[in-house]
């Protein structure tokens, strides 16, 4: 069966039986700061479990795109070498949120491999946790599998954990043996032997972890389970190896065309790395995430560098990876049309990257090299050098290891190992992020539900308070319903104030945890003891600068495919009072003739005056009506699309204009570079675009004046005034090296004698660049000279040596200057013939000088010896 065919049973299986397809998120989490990626089907529902939001429907049935490369379930060194390790993976499942339990779980598993699928029963194994003596019961009941196929293990193996504290629950585990020949299966080599592959887990959740260790019951009961589909493609499919199935082979056939290698070359592992690491490339970057320096960006560069570094031994030196996403589009693009959409993006930022990293693996080398060649035979290569190589090149350790063996010389593993933990240490960090400490206690002063928005409509409101946290310098309050925009979508959150006739809270931020919206702010006057109700009021003129700004950037949007192209997609965005930034998909600088483009476009439609319209649909039809759906964000089954009539349609749950022509004015003001493959535009509109044009023209005003021309003569002035000091400089230049030429010219005739060597050891004052001075030297002595010239250059104490070509034997400038350089507290380098330092005492160059004569002088000895 292909695997299209096996995940449309899956789903539809569970579809028949009363289950609501919920889509994948996206693998970029959203709304969890402890995430760098999704790494299981659960994340989306955890506040579900959590009981801080409703489920859906009590039944639902998806498949979840999932990465692991970072933090716990890290499989990134297992890829390739083994058959079943994926950094992406597709994670299919069933949940029951306090509807069916146990039963039902185990019996639906269970007919669905072994009637549906009918894989063979005698190859079926099943665990259960050691204490759930009710799962082992209903496995023996509603099944039939053998008693003895049933197997107790303990919490390590079969009890699941959300964290420290919160819901848990027993689990039942199916494995299914893939050795060559049953009648050789034992209970001891399941969770032990490889043979013995989990295909399935179903978990109970029915407790709840306490803060103190102890279990205490849930309300309600929920079911959570996991399959992992590559694996099941796989046994259906009678394939040891996930990389045998429909999934991958396309993509390792086109690696193979491109490369000339066949999928046997160095055992394959090459080949099967690439194709893994595309497949969590092409997903993380449909999803938003782009590589970059930190959190899932450095992720993201990291497994690209390493699928480059492996196209390396296929002696791939051009970049090949972007190719490949063609062919993972046809075979998961039904599935997941965001890697369609995102076709062209996709393939731009993979190149890119290949390109960078093509040059970056070059200079990698030229370092292992610079590293190398100061180690004497058996040393040992420092973990902090091997982690350098590592981080910034892309070498893996084994690669360092492969070549200082070739060299004769160890790595220091275990230097290495403590660099790569605070590596991941910094990684974690990079993904935690929380306005809100979850175990702080609040107080309750209501129940119900809480944090409706309806700011749409209104921008005041009497409201209930549900909860409040009150710290030193601010308080946090929650309320049944309110007007603040809680920062999201780019938006900021809204400002305003919270008050009674005693009290009265100056809000200055508003952000949304899971379900809840917070209005943080400080207590201006009064206290909240006692306080059930208060108005709720929006700073209204911030609100409507807000959201004039928030419209255009849908007006921005549209303008910026029209102009470059159907692959500019937003990476990114800010919607502020007094400005807007926008990040954009985009591989080059954007002219000033396209950027001009740009602004007339926006600034049409704003004199048109259209209504601005929002409209609620379902997800499908508003992507079927042609709107536009955003890098990252996740839609849920009912969506508001914002509507410029006749011109762009987007998913967005802001704050918009009532008419396109509220906002007066665009005007952006800069653009620039934000990461590879992204442009960051910022623009203002209304009163600040008026006030940035009003400065601008007291600008050219000034400069008018100063120049005394007129506005049209100002480029023609600046540039002859630019020309004028270009022609001074050369003639300053031509007058220095004059003089550098004398003063040198002087030195050599009252420079010391060795043998018959003339030595110029010297300090001077500034005469500009020292290299040039050394030229100097080199041309007018021509053989059988050394100079070593000391000078302070920008408070910096400098030294320069030069040595003409048929002494570079006896004395090395690059060596000379080291030993002065450090001797000031600095260092430097350069060629045998010409080399400069630096250092960081003044008060030490004279002494530094005479070092450096020194040891040049002993060199000259040595040499004539």
């Amino acid at each position: 069966m292909t695997s299209k065919e096996i995940r449309r049973q899956f789903l539809d299986f569970f579809l028949e039986r009363d289950h609501r397809f919920v889509r994948s998120s996206p693998v970029v989490p959203l709304g969890d700061p402890t995430l760098l990626f999704i790494n299981a089907g659960m994340n989306q529902f955890k506040p579900v479990f959590l009981g801080q939001t409703k489920p859906v429907a009590p039944r639902v049935v998806n498949t979840q795109k999932c990465i692991r490369v970072s933090g716990k379930h890290n499989d990134l060194e297992e890829v390739g070498v083994d058959d079943y390790h994926h950094t992406f993976f597709e994670m299919l499942g069933n949940w029951s949120f306090g509807d069916y339990y146990k039963q039902e779980a185990i019996q639906w598993a269970w007919e669905l491999l072994t009637d549906v699928w009918k894989i063979d029963k005698q190859r079926l194994w099943v665990t259960i946790y050691e204490e759930d003596d009710e799962a082992g019961e209903l496995w023996a009941k509603f099944t039939d599998i053998p008693r003895d196929r049933i197997l107790k293990f303990g919490s390590k193996d079969n009890f699941w954990e959300m964290g420290e504290t919160g819901p848990c629950g027993p689990c039942s585990e199916i494995h299914y043996y893939s050795g060559d020949d049953p009648s050789h299966q034992t209970a001891s080599g399941v969770n032990s032997d490889p043979a013995y592959r989990e295909i399935w887990n179903l978990v109970f959740i029915q407790y709840n972890r306490n803060a103190d260790g102890t279990l205490s019951d849930l309300p309600r009961c929920h079911v959570d389970t996991g399959a992992g589909f590559e694996r099941i493609v796989a046994l259906l499919n009678g394939h040891q190896s996930n990389y045998e199935t429909d999934l991958f082979i396309p993509i390792l056939e086109k690696i193979v065309t491109l490369t000339g290698k066949p999928l046997d070359f160095q055992a394959g592992v090459p080949h099967r790395v690439i194709a893994d690491h595309l497949r969590m490339l092409s997903f993380s970057i449909a999803d938003g995430a782009l590589p970059g320096n930190e959190g899932r960006g450095y992720v993201l560069r990291r497994v690209l560098r390493r699928a480059a570094r492996f196209g390396r031994l296929l002696q791939m030196r051009e970049p090949f990876i972007f190719e490949l996403v063609d062919p993972l589009i046809e075979i998961m693009g039904e599935a997941f049309p965001e890697i369609v959409d995102k076709k062209a993006h996709i393939r731009r930022v993979i190149r890119a990257e290949e390109v960078s990293f093509g040059e970056t693996l070059d200079r990698g080398l030229e370092i292992f090299a610079r590293i190398s060649g100061k180690l004497k035979p058996q040393e040992t290569i420092s973990g902090k050098a091997a982690f350098k190589l590592y981080d910034t090149y892309g070498f893996p350790l084994d690669l360092t290891q492969l070549l200082a063996r070739e060299k004769g010389f160890s790595v220091d593993v275990a230097g290495f190992d403590v660099c790569m933990q605070q590596q991941r240490d910094r990684a974690r960090a990079a993904g935690k992020f929380n306005r809100i400490d979850d175990s702080r206690e609040w107080i309750t002063v209501s129940d119900g539900p809480s944090g409706g928005f309806i700011g749409y409509e209104q921008t005041a409101v009497k409201a209930t308070i549900r909860k409040y946290f009150q710290s030193v310098d601010y308080v946090d309050i929650i309320l049944d319903k309110t007007p603040f925009y809680p920062e999201q979508g780019g938006q900021v959150g809204d400002t305003g104030i919270l008050k009674t006739d005693n009290l009265r809270i100056v809000v200055t931020d508003t952000f949304k945890t899971v379900d809840e919206i917070v209005h943080r702010g400080t207590i201006e006057s009064g206290t909240l003891n006692s306080v059930k109700s208060l108005r709720a009021e929006v700073d209204s003129l911030r609100r409507n600068r807000i959201r004039l700004n928030h419209t255009a950037t849908h007006l921005l949007h549209k303008a910026l495919k029209m102009v470059l192209g159907e692959h500019v997609n937003q990476a990114g965005s800010l919607v502020a009072p007094d400005r807007l930034r926008f990040d954009l998909t985009h591989f080059e600088q954007i002219s000033r003739a396209d950027l001009k483009k740009i602004e007339n476009i926006v600034n049409t439609e704003i004199r048109k005056n259209l209504a601005v319209t929002t409209s609620v649909t379902d997800y499908k039809s508003a992507i079927g009506s042609g709107a536009t759906a955003l890098f990252g964000e996740k839609y849920g089954s009912s969506v508001r699309v914002v509507e410029v009539p006749g011109f762009s349609r987007e998913l967005c749950g802001g704050i918009h204009a009532y008419r396109t022509g509220d906002i007066g004015i665009f005007k952006i003001i800069a653009e620039s570079a934000l990461a590879a493959g992204v442009r960051r535009l910022e623009a203002l509109t209304g009163e600040a675009a008026l006030e940035f044009i009003q400065t601008q023209e007291v600008l050219i005003e000034k400069v008018r004046g100063q120049l005394k021309c007129s506005r049209s003569e100002i480029p023609d002035r600046i540039d002859a005034l630019i020309e004028q000091r270009h022609a001074l400089e050369k003639e300053l230049e031509s007058l220095k090296k004059s003089g550098q030429a004398a003063v040198m010219e002087g030195l050599l005739n009252r420079g010391e004698t060795i043998g018959n060597v003339r030595l110029v050891v010297t300090r001077l004052e500034d005469l500009g660049d020292l290299k040039k001075l050394g030229d100097i030297f080199r041309t007018q002595a021509r053989q059988r000279a050394v100079a070593l010239v000391g000078t302070v250059q920008n408070s910096r104490p400098m030294v320069m040596c030069a040595v003409t070509d048929d002494l570079t034997g006896t004395v090395q400038a690059g060596e000379v200057v080291r030993s002065v350089g450090a001797q000031m507290g600095g260092g430097g380098g350069g060629r045998p013939h010409l080399a400069t330092a630096g250092g960081k005492d003044t008060s030490l160059l004279d002494a530094a000088l005479e070092t450096g004569a020194k040891l040049i002088r002993e060199k000259l000895q040595k040499g004539a010896g």
